[in-house]
């Protein structure tokens, strides 16, 4: 009996070391197309806001990785004046709510004339398509985005 329960014990620890990995496989090679990122690759954006209540505008161009249908836009060195970070989840249906964060460049630029390196954040209400995508800030100035992939 005692070696029929060590051929069990031996059995169970092979299959709980090999399961995990191929339940992993077969549950990626079965996810539905927007699971494992419709929108997955490189998007230029950019970024434009007119002049508006005193501040000078601006138009930025910088890149933007998609994966897993989640978005990472950056421009600029994180921590430093200019700095911008565009992040958020993008639905199957292409809408998505992004949240933009930096820190101001320049006082003329800047609503308030608040001074470089001055932290912000806004929300973005945007839709992409299979290779393209605008959307609008939702607070403060008038700002819009486009998308387009690459």
């Amino acid at each position: 009996m005692f070696r029929n329960r060590r051929a069990f014990v031996v059995s169970m620890l092979a299959v709980l070391l090999i399961a995990p990995g191929a339940a992993w496989r077969v549950r990626a090679e079965d996810a539905p197309a927007d699971a494992q990122g419709r929108f997955d690759g490189t998007w230029d954006t950019i970024l434009s806001c007119p002049n508006s209540n005193g501040a000078l505008g601006y138009s930025f161009e910088f890149p933007a990785i998609v994966k897993h249908n989640v978005l990472h836009a950056e421009k600029g060195n994180k921590g430093e004046a200019g700095w911008l970070q565009i992040d958020g989840s993008i639905d199957a249906d292409g809408n998505a709510n992004l949240y933009a964060s930096g820190l101001v460049g320049a006082a003329p630029y800047a609503v308030g004339q608040r001074p470089a390196g001055t932290q912000y954040g806004y929300h973005i209400d945007s839709k992409f398509t299979g290779t393209t995508g605008e959307g609008h800030r939702v607070e403060g100035r008038p700002c819009t985005v486009t998308f387009k992939k690459i």
